[in-house]
């Protein structure tokens, strides 16, 4: 059974909504959402800490929203007004070690280096 497991990735056009969903199968701490286009970095989009507090990428600010169930490991990610440049595989990702009163490690935004599980990954395409 996979620990982390992400769905709701899908086509859809420029300024419409997505909403993704990751469950996880073990307690996590830490939680984000990352993307990555084939030949290019990974980039962390949105993190979700032990203490319930959020951090966006820039490139997302405004438009996306992480939100985690209370009291449930699933995650989930609500991308309103998307871009085509938004376009890439999403993956989930989970710290499994509680760090510094609930912040995440590496924090303000931590490079994947630093989440031990790892969705498949869920695509999603916008067409302009």
């Amino acid at each position: 059974q996979a620990q982390l497991s992400e769905s709701g990735g899908g086509s859809v056009q420029a300024g419409g909504s997505l909403r993704l969903s990751c469950a996880a199968a073990k307690t996590t701490y830490c939680m984000g959402w990352f993307r990555q286009i084939p030949g290019k970095e990974r980039e962390g989009v949105a993190y979700y800490d032990a203490r319930r507090i959020t951090t966006y990428a820039g490139s997302v600010q405004g438009r996306f929203t992480i939100d985690k169930a209370h009291r449930e490991n699933n995650l989930y990610l609500l991308m309103d007004d998307l871009k085509p440049e938004d376009s890439s595989m999403y993956y989930c990702a989970a710290q499994i070690q509680y760090y510094d009163g609930g912040r995440c490690y590496g924090s303000p935004r931590p490079s994947g280096d630093y989440f031990q599980l790892w969705g498949k990954g869920t695509q999603v395409t916008v067409s302009s």
